[in-house]
């Protein structure tokens, strides 16, 4: 057993290939999964904002959502959401899921229709990690 930092492509490889088989054959067709990006820009065309995703299982994964400091307070943030979850219902999926810490923007998910389905304490110590969907 070994655990590193920097595995060969290979080794990485053979785990995510034979999780992803094993994953198909147990539930009878491929999960898949596609990333897709929604990025803001200024007039200049400087990054204001940005959200990955991940379309995989029926469901749009919100991996990150990001506001330049500038830019918070714009309804900025309320647009990408509006983004993602337009993506999500254009592809015919169940809905958006998503993480977030206590101490970055929980309230807001709430405020746009997302319920919590867990949570954990202490994640990183001092804070919680919450969990949360949307489903259409």
């Amino acid at each position: 057993m070994e655990i590193t930092e920097s595995p060969a492509e290979a080794d990485c490889a053979a785990v995510s290939n034979g999780l992803g088989a094993y994953n198909d054959a147990a539930y009878g067709q491929p999960l898949g999964k596609e990333a897709r990006w929604i990025i803001s820009r200024d007039a200049a065309g400087a990054v204001t904002g940005g959200a990955r995703c991940d379309l995989s299982a029926g469901w749009l994964y919100l991996d990150w959502l990001w506001v330049a400091e500038a830019a918070r307070g714009t309804g900025l943030g309320r647009r990408l959401l509006d983004a993602a979850e337009a993506l999500a219902r254009e592809r015919g999926l169940l809905g958006v899921h998503l993480w977030t810490y206590s101490f970055q923007a929980p309230g807001f998910y709430v405020k746009h229709g997302y319920t919590e389905f867990a949570r954990m304490a202490d994640m990183p110590p001092g804070a919680t990690r919450f969990w949360f969907a949307k489903r259409f």
